[in-house]
């Protein structure tokens, strides 16, 4: 747990199977289950100034064989890959800003603007880009956009607080765990949420407010691998 809190691009089960002596099956195990505890979301919505994007995690197919890159890799862009979402609340009274995350089923208007309404509070400032899908939003926010065909910053209105959130989970998939099933990837996003959000704590401060998330949660192998539903929030 204090590897998967404090290691910046998180850890393999392979590199905690070599260093605790445990098979790599039972090491993916503890892994996900540790995820689990880092899953808490606060029921407060994110107000001040907001940022909204998206983003598509999948395998690339130059990394994948032959074979298996003509099953699995049928479009171009976003096809055959998993939507995410990403809203973060920009610095606010001295503390540092802050992100939720979700695997998403689309990009499409009633999908994300939900999203978008479910945890950001009405009248926040809402940054985005240009994508036709955020478009009725000013009724409820004060919406600005950016045409990233044109620039990437104009004014307030800019995605980078995500756009480096993004860089980092992609490289700790990419570098870290190599490949992610997509029905297995809201757990990832938890484990790298966690981590963003609590930057400013100290390694020991991270690995005790992880410790304390564990309490009442549950993951069992077979809900872990689909033998059974995913309860892993319910209590015990």
């Amino acid at each position: 747990m204090w590897q998967v809190v404090n290691c910046k691009n998180g850890i393999s089960s392979y590199e905690v199977h070599r260093a605790i002596g445990v098979t790599q099956k039972t090491a993916w195990f503890m892994d996900h289950r540790i995820r689990v505890a880092l899953g808490m979301e606060s029921p407060d919505k994110l107000s001040g100034q907001v940022e909204a994007d998206e983003t598509f995690i999948g395998g690339k197919a130059r990394n994948m064989h032959k074979g298996k890159r003509a099953a699995r890799i049928t479009g171009r862009g976003g096809t055959d890959k998993t939507a995410v979402m990403g809203i973060l609340q920009r610095t606010k009274d001295g503390k540092p800003s802050a992100i939720r995350t979700s695997v998403v089923e689309n990009r499409k208007k009633k999908t994300l603007q939900a999203e978008v309404r479910e945890h950001v509070e009405a009248g926040s400032a809402l940054y985005t880009d240009f994508l036709l899908s955020y478009d009725g939003l000013e009724s409820d926010y004060a919406h600005q956009v950016v045409d990233h065909a044109v620039e990437y910053v104009n004014g307030h209105a800019h995605t980078n607080g995500l756009e480096n959130f993004w860089s980092l989970l992609k490289r700790s998939i990419s570098g870290t765990y190599v490949s992610v099933e997509p029905f297995h990837l809201f757990r990832y996003l938890d484990e790298q949420t966690y981590r963003f959000n609590n930057r400013k704590l100290t390694d020991s401060e991270r690995f005790s407010a992880a410790v304390d998330g564990i309490v009442g949660k549950r993951l069992t192998f077979d809900q872990l691998t689909g033998k059974l539903p995913d309860y892993a929030t319910c209590s015990n």
